[in-house]
């Protein structure tokens, strides 16, 4: 071999290793999970604009949508992505093999919608899927995923929720791989949702999730949510029953996805509604509202607006907490997440159907470091709970299918302390 076949080979080399690099580097989004709202909660793949123009999936939708986020407050506390669900475009792809937007319901095109959530300071988001059709049979990405990568790109989108509907198990890792490196090729910052580990576990292949953290900012592990309780406790107690190797992927720039927010929907009561929210902030969950914001009454809009839950839901260490306890004979479960700055946030959960509970509790049982004087602030009622020691033993009144959340901040007992929690 000669010098300049060696050199040239050295160079090809050191050229492929640090494509290979580039394509590994985080995108740099998601540092807290993403807030926002996505159009499947609610509107599915309603298309029928001539008999429910209120409802169906086209441009002026989104619009309303945007605007409700900005007028209603969301937008104030942290929700900003726009999200199109499935159904969006037509059935067939253009003569360049590009996917395009039914013409009649999108006239401005994906491009004009970005255009007005961008002019608001919101985001948006689109779907597809890894497969030869999306879930309601319209076009997939497989065999165009470099091509749609593009035209996302060109649309200016900021999310991209990637399905996996009719594909071929084998091919769903390889498949997300390259399309998280075709998106990050477009020099486009793209939030990538990926759908691939629930596709694995219905094989019952287990998911490798710190391989997948690596190349998706936020991933679905289970069924699409119900606006329904049972839908919501099936989710909770799947991710308790598989929460290590969950949380051990978590963290910022790669979220577990539990699905959407139904608050403000039909299913749930108001206490219902915040035991998701605070259950989903306990996980560092995206919070991404599948509702009508047209229809959110104040009470449920009071929920989704709670900053200071938010607070624990955006905090910056992003470690997912874990079920410390299931007292199954009392019906109540404890979890518990790690904070920044030295804080944890605690929630008792209490899963009995009727009736509140009194529930006799300590910090040590939710295994908070000992040798520490914490103060709770209860973050539902926006005040504070009472000072206690890690062994002292309290307690809190749980409504029926409710929490009682708290955090929990390290503190020095004042002179004339005494159990004001009780």
């Amino acid at each position: 071999m000669n010098t300049i076949t060696l050199q040239l080979l050295t160079v090809l080399s050191i050229t492929s290793l640090l494509s290979q690099r580039v394509y590994c580097l985080e995108n740099g989004l998601a540092r807290t999970p993403p807030m926002g709202w996505l159009s499947w909660g609610t509107f599915r793949c309603k298309i029928d604009c001539v008999n429910d123009p209120k409802n169906c999936l086209r441009e002026e939708l989104f619009k309303e949508m945007a605007d409700i986020l900005i007028s209603d407050g969301y937008h104030d506390v942290g929700y900003e992505y726009v999200n199109i669900d499935d159904c969006w475009m037509s059935r067939k792809r253009d003569q360049h093999q590009r996917l395009f937007p039914d013409p009649e319901r999108f006239p401005n095109g994906i491009q004009g919608i970005a255009n007005y959530v961008h002019d608001h300071g919101l985001k948006l988001g689109i779907y597809n899927t890894f497969g030869k059709t999306t879930c309601m049979g319209y076009p997939g990405s497989q065999d165009f995923l470099e091509i749609d990568a593009k035209t996302f790109a060109e649309w200016e989108v900021d999310m991209l929720k990637m399905d996996g509907c009719f594909t071929p198990v084998e091919l769903i890792p390889d498949g997300y791989m390259d399309m998280h490196r075709y998106l990050n090729a477009t020099g486009r910052h793209i939030l990538y949702s990926c759908s691939w580990p629930f596709y694995e576990k219905l094989t019952q292949k287990m998911p490798d999730y710190n391989n997948i953290a690596k190349y998706c900012n936020m991933w679905r592990n289970s069924m699409d949510i119900e606006d329904s309780w049972n839908s919501i406790l099936w989710i909770v107690d799947d991710f308790a029953n598989n929460q290590d190797a969950h949380a051990e992927a978590a963290g910022p720039g790669h979220f577990n996805d539990p699905d959407m927010l139904v608050i403000g929907g039909s299913g749930l009561n108001v206490e219902q509604s915040e035991a998701q929210f605070g259950l989903w902030a306990i996980l560092a969950a995206p919070l991404l509202m599948g509702n009508d914001l047209r229809k959110v009454k104040p009470e449920f809009r009071d929920v989704l607006l709670n900053v200071e839950v938010i607070a624990v839901d955006q905090d910056p260490l992003g470690k997912m907490g874990k079920r410390i306890f299931k007292d199954s004979w009392h019906g109540v479960d404890g979890w518990l997440r790690e904070l920044s700055n030295q804080e944890f946030a605690i929630l008792y959960f209490n899963r009995n159907p009727r009736g509140k509970k009194l529930f006799k509790t300590s910090l040590k049982m939710m295994s908070l470091p000992s040798n520490h004087t914490y103060d709770l602030r209860d973050l539902f009622l926006k005040k504070h709970f009472g000072h206690f020691k890690v062994e002292e033993e309290f307690k809190v009144t749980l409504p029926a299918n409710g929490v009682k959340m708290f955090k929990a901040s390290s503190c020095s007992l004042p002179n004339n302390y005494k159990h004001d929690g009780l």
